[in-house]
């Protein structure tokens, strides 16, 4: 990429991070992005992609979230808030695909382009979605599955959530591989933990008493996979093959320890970014394709340091 010029400096304020441009003028073109949480490193490195493009191409963008990925009506206000101060465009994840449309249509009836990042809405009213293709992402992770548990054997899920597109996906990508590929592998189980590490330890600890002959657990987002394996820990179960989702520092860490087999990692750098630039093209009346693919990849102990895995990890 071009050289960037630092010119954002973030402020935490009860768990919202907002990113200030500094010596902008006035009528900069401003888009706020609305993320699903900033619990999750994921979001602090999608963030740090869209401070990039704000840099890049001078506009005042800001980027807030809620303090949890569960709490729906937190994220409704925000983006209500955020289409009150009248934007260029706007910026949005949605925790729930079908809560945010009445607000979408506003947008949409004000003039104020949509632009869906990470998990797309239900509803033809973004022009574009930047997102990782999870279906596919998933279909791999089963792939992986498969192939560390000898195509045979009980699995279990334990995914972030069921209403947001990514957590559909991710779990649909993974059940429907297993279902067409490998009709030895059984899947036993499948949880939802709000990606929070505690309430996903404590899923995986009732799966894991349920199925004391399970043989690999899939974690669908960051929080989901490391609490799948703080229950393994904690119950000291041996033998189960753990596949995460997403690269934060606690899953290298894992990785790097054997004790989680490998994980599918998306580019949160390049979803930031591509989403400032969509929306910039938005408002300028530019064509866009209806989604955009940020990438991915599948990362173990024998890649996680090669060149082309390392620039798409995020600590």
């Amino acid at each position: 990429m071009l050289n960037r010029r630092t010119l954002l400096a973030g402020m935490s304020f009860g768990g919202i991070l907002v990113s200030t441009r500094m010596g902008l003028a006035q009528d900069a073109m401003y888009i706020p992005l609305i993320s699903k949480g900033f619990q999750h490193q994921f979001w602090q490195a999608v963030k740090a992609g869209a401070d990039q493009a704000a840099a890049e191409f001078g506009v005042n963008v800001t980027f807030e979230g809620p303090d949890t990925e569960a709490q729906v009506d937190k994220q409704m206000d925000m983006l209500a808030a955020a289409l009150a101060k009248n934007p260029a465009a706007i910026g949005f994840a949605a925790l729930d695909s079908q809560a945010a449309i009445p607000l979408l249509r506003q947008a949409q009836d004000a003039g104020i382009p949509v632009v869906a990042f990470d998990s797309g809405v239900d509803s033809d009213i973004p022009v574009t979605t930047v997102t990782t293709d999870n279906l596919a992402a998933a279909g791999m992770a089963a792939d992986k599955m498969a192939e560390l548990i000898g195509g045979t054997g009980k699995v279990a899920l334990v995914v972030h959530d069921q209403t947001s597109r990514t957590g559909i996906d991710r779990r649909d990508g993974f059940v429907n591989r297993i279902g067409e590929a490998y009709p030895d592998i059984e899947i036993v189980d499948i949880q939802y933990g709000g990606g929070d590490q505690l309430q996903s330890t404590e899923i995986t600890k009732a799966i894991l008493t349920a199925h004391p002959d399970l043989k690999g657990v899939f974690g669908a987002n960051e929080g989901s996979a490391i609490g799948v394996l703080n229950g393994i820990k904690e119950t000291g179960t041996q033998g189960v093959v753990v596949i995460g989702y997403d690269s934060g520092k606690l899953q290298k860490d894992a990785i790097r320890a054997g004790e989680m087999a490998g994980a599918i990692t998306q580019s949160p750098v390049g979803m930031g970014y591509e989403t400032v630039k969509a929306a910039i093209a938005a408002v300028n009346g530019e064509a866009l394709p209806k989604t955009i693919d940020s990438g991915f990849a599948w990362y173990d102990a024998s890649n996680i340091d090669d060149p082309a895995i390392a620039a798409v990890l995020y600590d």
